[in-house]
């Protein structure tokens, strides 16, 4: 009978779920890549898998073709994780107000592309929205309560930094 519980069990455990986390990050970048040619921020993060529920939520807002445009855009995009850190009658009901889905993605993006070498520069950032977000880089950067937890995903017209929360514009 295996012991699970061994040190050398966890430390491949760990070792095996670390090299996960990279080849995600990788796949997410190659695909970014893919023939040469860099998708856009939308294509890009459908195709990483783990932002199925901002996709909807862009559908349901109707900004896909906005973000699908010229840019440069910089998106904290957050994961499926992260939304789902939200109740589930509460998302379906911001799902549903089309206003204040708009209001709460648009509170995600920064017009510019704006790198990781940047942001951890800058103290705030305007948002299309028009409220600006509170960046800080003690312990790891976050963005007003979320944690930048992947950066400079860079897409044909900007970039897409992975967060951990979903982010609400001050009321």
């Amino acid at each position: 009978m295996r012991n699970s519980n061994h040190p050398v069990s966890n430390r491949i455990r760990s070792l095996l779920a670390a090299t996960a986390g990279i080849l995600a990050a990788l796949a997410i970048q190659v695909t970014a890549h893919a023939g040469g040619m860099k998708k856009d921020i939308v294509d890009t993060a459908v195709s990483a898998g783990n932002f199925d529920t901002l996709a909807t939520a862009l559908t349901e807002a109707g900004l896909v073709d906005t973000l699908k445009g010229e840019g440069p855009f910089t998106v904290f995009a957050p994961t499926d994780e992260a939304f789902a850190k939200i109740p589930a009658d509460q998302l379906a009901d911001i799902l549903a107000d089309k206003e204040m889905l708009t209001s709460i993605l648009t509170y995600h993006v920064v017009p510019g592309k704006v790198m990781a070498s940047e942001v951890t520069g800058m103290s705030s950032a305007d948002t299309v929205q028009g409220q600006a977000l509170t960046i800080s880089t003690e312990g790891g950067v976050m963005v007003d309560s979320a944690m930048v937890v992947q950066t400079d995903i860079e897409a044909s017209n900007g970039v897409i930094h992975v967060i951990d929360t979903v982010l609400l514009p001050k009321s």
